[in-house]
């Protein structure tokens, strides 16, 4: 699975920042990742819901290798027409007015940040500037975006972290009244993920998104909504805030919009589409010309009559095996987003098992967590499943 010697290389060139599994993978077709033995893997994690159209997907291949043999790269200092076909209909998909183009979901985050400072900066003042998220929220790994994450296991080590970040308990509403009334004016945007991915599969609610959007609408504040995991067609829909029935004023993608390359997009309406300005932000490799080109195929998928329906049938499928399955206690999430609350071990072990006969999937905090590819095949998920079921069957 790991040779001796790809590891001794490994541990003298990188950073020991990841709890890596044991396994080196080298090529794949479909939701099935090969190692440098052989050996194929069922893939439930997608590259953590990045690969959303699987490994090797052939219109995908074929749109990365053109664009990079006819232009790679040119900066933000020039006019990309790729980028520009790809912006544009992204934001006729999403709904949207404008939108900035990075290569992280904390980069869009990021983004997202800046501008609900900056839009309430020049309507209101310096004075309004705090941003209320929830508590178990994940919103990326930089000082900025930790400090907008909602979990104290995450702020530590790095201070001093940027200001101007409260708490409240998610799904409580009177929690959110009270600590915007509290700080009147000071908070000018609400940020929140419809489904808490990192936090560990744990879905909202619609009644609850719906009262914050009428809270937001009220006060004037900026809702900002985080789906870089749950975006680009992951839960059945294009956005999951949709099944709420709702619009957020920003809303900020990345893992599976790129379908295996480095994108982050934030979303703004058209009444905000000029608050930021020239030398405001910025990316070098935003909007790359090859990163656009692979996300355009996406995009076109997605739009497919049938396609994101068929994700919610699979997505209602891979539930239901779960919920059968022995030591499973609960099962969580939408679409092909799913965690497993396991009854006996732990996530970390059955994951290491599964890996050991032929399937990746991931953890997120005590869960089990299954991202698969969009575009995984019944046939597919049933193999995945049924190595699953063996290894529960053990504990």
């Amino acid at each position: 699975m790991l040779s001796p010697e790809l590891k001794k290389r490994h541990d003298g060139a990188l950073m020991p920042t990841y709890g890596r599994f044991p396994v080196a993978l080298e090529s794949g077709r479909g939701a099935v990742a090969v190692d440098t033995e052989g050996k194929e893997y069922v893939d439930f994690g997608s590259g953590i819901g990045v690969n959303s159209l699987g490994y090797a997907d052939p219109e995908w291949v074929a749109a990365v290798q053109a664009q990079a043999a006819k232009l790679p790269h040119i900066s933000n200092l020039y006019y990309s027409p790729v980028q520009i076909a790809f912006a544009d209909a992204l934001c006729r998909t999403a709904g949207m007015g404008r939108v900035f183009l990075g290569n992280s979901g904390a980069e869009a985050n990021e983004c997202a940040i800046k501008l609900a400072r900056k839009y309430s900066f020049d309507k209101y003042g310096a004075g309004r500037s705090k941003i209320v998220g929830l508590r178990n929220s994940f919103h990326g790994r930089t000082v900025t975006t930790l400090a907008a994450t909602g979990q104290d296991s995450f702020h530590q080590y790095f201070y001093p972290f940027t200001e101007g970040f409260l708490f409240v308990e998610a799904g409580n509403i009177n929690d959110l009244i009270h600590t915007l009334v509290e700080d009147e004016d000071a908070v000018c945007a609400v940020m929140l993920e419809c489904i808490q991915g990192e936090g560990g599969v744990v879905p909202v609610g619609r009644a609850y998104l719906q009262e914050v959007r009428r809270l937001c609408a009220e006060r004037d504040l900026l809702l900002i909504i985080d789906e870089v995991q749950t975006g680009a067609g992951r839960t059945g829909k294009f956005f999951a805030y949709e099944y709420a029935g709702i619009t957020p004023d920003v809303v900020t993608m990345a893992k599976g919009l790129g379908g295996g390359l480095p994108i982050g997009a934030c979303l703004c309406t058209e009444r905000l589409a000029d608050v930021l300005g020239p030398g405001m932000h910025g990316s070098t490799f935003g909007g790359n010309p090859v990163v656009c080109a692979g996300a355009q195929v996406v995009l076109d998928r997605l739009a497919r009559p049938g396609f994101l329906q068929e994700v919610a049938e699979k997505g209602e499928y891979l539930r239901s095996r779960l919920a059968a399955m022995p030591h499973i206690a609960e099962v969580r999430g939408m679409g092909l987003m799913r965690g497993a609350v396991l009854e006996k071990g732990t996530a970390r072990e059955v994951a290491e098992r599964c890996l050991e006969n032929g399937l990746l999937v991931l953890t997120a905090k005590t869960l089990l967590r299954f991202l698969p590819p969009l575009t995984i095949t019944k046939d597919e998920l049933d193999r995945g499943l049924d190595i699953l079921e063996s290894v529960l069957k053990t504990l």
